[in-house]
Formats: structure tokens, C-alpha cells, sequence
């Protein structure tokens, strides 16, 4: 398939899926995943590209590594773009093919795996991939009902830290068979909870941390297999807080002591 029609398809979650593969758009995607040990198959350049030096630059890094690129026309750049105003390159590169046992397998002690419980807002998702990585977190599991973390819309929300954690899609089944034997214990996110605060002491060696979705929380599954439900205390009157917003304020609070500052 060529290259174009590849990144047009590939705008939907089953050609991703069908094909392993998935779109990095913009400068600042494309720059990220160079500096990655992600697989990159092709690039797509519009003339926007080399309008700035960063630009420029981008193309430069694209042909030393010796990825396939291709300029197209803004027209033809557009139908493939995701964005309202493409940056004028965007990267085809592989999905790592990471199981839950995979993430798993990072989780020593005193780590913890965030793991994404049906949420569907492709900017939270890809918010928490950022805050999962700057709170050292080992890895991020997405179990079902949750938004592809490959599409576009997650990708450029990471800023890059889908590139350079483990993370893996997972039915509710795979994930008890990858926990087996693992030491880990599973906690939630929920306003009805104990503060976070307080169970902080209490955190388990190895920790999977479940924050649900956006407008319904944990899903029954979830709860059913949580041991422990966190919460954090906010102002009265104030419903809930974001679910991105909780997702980083609880894995700052349940880093190892090591890591708190």
C-alpha cells in the first residue's frame, strides 16, 4: 500500500489494529519518535515543513536515519492529517507489540502500572501517558472500553511518552492472567474512597493503579477487583476533578518514598 493511502487508512482504529502500525503527526510527534527505538516506516512532508528551521532540521534527521519520505501536496497532506492545522510532516512507525505481561514484567518494588479503565477522552489519555512517565510509573495498561492509545489524537496528546514507556491494550481476563503470581495489588481511584493521604502508608510493594471513566469512574470490574479505592479530598461544592488531574495527583502521591522530592 502506498504510503499516502497507508496514513489515510490508518486514521481508523481497525486498519491500526489490522495493520500494527500507527501515524505520529506534527514536528514536535515526529522529533520525539526519531528519538526513540520505535520503528519508523515512512514520513508524509507538506511544504509547510520547510518553512521553519526546526522544520527543516526535522527533514534533515528523517533522511539520515534513512526514513522513507514523501512530499505531497498541502491537499493531498490534509486528507491524511488529523489536525485542523497540520505542521506539514507526519511518521508512520510500528506499534510495539507489548502485552500486559510485558508492562508487568517492569514492575519491581515500589513500582506502580497505571491502568486505564474505559477511559475514552483521547487528550486525558494521552495527559495521563505524560504524567505515568514523569512520575516514573513502569508502564501504562489499557483494558477494554478504553480509546486506542495509538490514534492520533492520543499520540500527539503524550507528547512523546508513548514512545518511551511500555504500554499495552488488554481484555479484563488478560490482565488477571498477567497480574498472577506478579505481588501486585490493584487500587481505584474513587471520591468515595479513603484519602489518599492516608493510605499512602499503606501502599503495597507493587501497585496497579485504576482511574476510571470520565463521566461513569471505575467500571464494576474494576471494583471488583480493587483491595483498596483512593481518593482526593477537594473542596466542598466541587463535584469531581478532571479525571487526567486525579490520574497525576494520585501516582505523585504513591511514588516510592525515594522518589518524593
Amino acid at each position: 500500500m502506498r504510503l499516502l493511502s497507508l496514513a489515510r487508512d490508518l486514521r481508523r482504529r481497525r486498519a491500526r489494529e489490522r495493520h500494527g502500525l500507527f501515524v505520529a503527526e506534527g514536528v514536535r510527534a515526529v522529533e520525539e519518535l526519531l528519538a526513540s527505538a520505535v520503528p519508523v516506516r515512512g514520513a508524509l512532508a507538506a511544504p509547510a515543513l520547510d518553512a521553519t528551521e526546526r522544520g527543516a532540521s526535522l527533514r534533515h534527521a528523517l533522511e539520515v536515519r534513512g526514513v522513507p519520505l514523501l512530499d505531497v501536496s498541502d491537499t493531498d497532506f490534509a486528507s491524511a492529517a488529523d489536525t485542523d492545522s497540520p505542521q506539514g510532516v507526519l511518521a508512520v512507525a510500528e506499534q510495539p507489540r507489548t502485552t500486559a505481561s510485558d508492562v508487568l514484567a517492569h514492575l519491581g518494588d515500589g513500582g506502580c502500572v497505571l491502568l486505564l479503565d474505559a477511559v475514552q477522552d483521547p487528550g486525558n489519555a494521552g495527559t495521563m501517558l505524560r504524567s505515568a512517565a514523569a512520575f516514573d510509573a513502569a508502564g501504562v495498561i489499557a483494558v477494554t472500553g478504553t480509546v486506542d492509545l495509538w490514534g492520533a489524537k492520543v499520540v500527539r496528546s503524550a507528547m512523546g511518552a508513548l514512545f518511551h514507556q511500555p504500554v499495552a491494550h488488554a481484555a479484563w481476563e488478560e490482565l488477571d492472567e498477567a497480574m498472577a503470581g506478579t505481588g501486585a495489588e490493584l487500587w481505584g481511584a474513587d471520591g468515595a474512597g479513603q484519602p489518599v493521604s492516608r493510605l499512602a502508608a499503606e501502599r503495597p510493594a507493587r501497585l496497579v493503579l485504576a482511574v476510571g471513566n470520565e463521566g461513569a469512574g471505575l467500571s464494576q470490574r474494576a471494583r471488583a477487583r480493587a483491595s483498596r479505592l483512593a481518593a482526593i479530598p477537594i473542596a466542598p461544592g466541587v463535584e469531581s476533578l478532571n479525571a487526567a488531574v486525579a490520574a497525576g495527583i494520585l501516582l505523585y502521591e504513591l511514588r516510592p518514598e525515594a522518589l518524593r522530592g
